[in-house]
């Protein structure tokens, strides 16, 4: 029997892909951890609407665990649903980090806190390697944010594709989006029962950043 385990899940590829590894291996998910903005009901970081997390965690077959909060609540917000979490019988948390060290020490300080393991499948692989095992195992993706600086507004609701990877490339960012430059909302693939149907409202810019707004 392998672990069981909540993921705390962006809806990017990276933690998909984390996601798909620990289920290929046997372990059992009990939950997907989304830290979601309370003013603005979207995910934190990636800016998925809350009633968009709910259909992808009905199509992965995963209980969707919300947490909610503003960010000066962060932290406490995200220990207390590792702790609740635990007492249902969970025995880690899977991430899909990697190579940021303060990014896995933070996530294994809080992890730390309430006695649970902290799981990082992705950690110290090649970032580009990691991309494409990402969209040659099926899974489908659209670019969410982009880093301005980085990239242009144009990749805004691209699909992930090698083709796109190498575009990417070419701008002299990193394929793997690691350091910011790029977020992805992964919409379909080899987890997914069905689908998650989208619209495209339009692009959101910032001085620094791009958003496709979706819902």
């Amino acid at each position: 029997m392998g672990k069981k385990f909540i993921m705390s899940y962006s809806c990017g590829k990276d933690s998909t892909l984390a996601l798909y590894r620990m289920i290929n291996e046997g372990n059992r998910p009990m939950g997907l951890l989304v830290t979601v903005n309370k003013e603005l009901s979207r995910s934190w970081f990636h800016g998925v609407p809350e009633d968009m997390l709910q259909e992808v965690s009905s199509s992965l077959g995963i209980e969707l665990l919300l947490v909610k909060c503003q960010g000066e609540e962060y932290e406490e917000a995200f220990v207390k649903t590792l702790k609740a979490a635990k007492e249902k019988g969970s025995e880690a948390c899977v991430f899909g980090d990697i190579d940021i060290e303060a990014h896995r020490e933070w996530c294994t300080e809080r992890c730390n806190a309430v006695g649970m393991e902290a799981i990082f499948p992705l950690w110290q692989e090649d970032r580009e390697e990691l991309t494409y095992e990402f969209i040659n195992s099926g899974f489908k993706a659209v670019i969410k944010n982009i880093k301005l600086e980085c990239l242009g507004e144009e990749f805004l609701g691209k699909i992930l594709t090698s083709e796109v990877v190498q575009g990417i490339k070419e701008t002299g960012s990193d394929p793997c989006g690691e350091n910011g430059e790029y977020h992805t909302f992964v919409f379909d693939g080899p987890l997914f029962k069905k689908p998650i149907d989208f619209k495209v409202q339009g692009n959101v810019l910032t001085d620094t950043h791009g958003f496709l707004d979706i819902n």
